[in-house]
């Protein structure tokens, strides 16, 4: 059975920060291609980071210096490290598993970040 399941969202103040991590089952980890994903009320679902089966990263340019992405193939986990966050980082955060190969791909269910004074 696929499965990919966030963890570690919540509510945080601004300027604070969070830890978004990804456990992923049920297919070759190593091989696809790992996204973090969120989508606002309103808002189409964007882009936040990905990592490639290489390691090579790329970042929205909203989010770039703040947010970092890493991947542990050991333990097929991808996080998504978020400092200094602000209110308009408020969204449902996806973690997105891709084939190198492009075919096929899936999602986790998504994790809520409120980020509130």
């Amino acid at each position: 059975q696929v499965q990919l399941v966030e963890s570690g969202g919540g509510l945080v103040q601004p300027g604070g920060s969070l830890r978004l991590s990804c456990s992923a089952s049920g297919f070759t980890f190593s091989m696809y291609v790992m996204k973090w994903y969120r989508q606002a009320p309103g808002k189409e679902r964007e882009l936040v980071a990905a990592i490639t089966t290489t390691g090579s990263t790329n970042y929205a340019d909203s989010v770039k210096v703040r947010f970092t992405i890493y991947r542990d193939n050991a333990k097929n986990t991808v996080d998504l490290q978020m400092n200094s966050l602000k209110p308009t980082d408020t969204a449902v955060y996806y973690c997105n598993a891709r084939s190198y190969y492009g075919i096929p791909e899936y999602w986790g269910q998504g994790t809520q970040v409120t980020v509130s004074s």
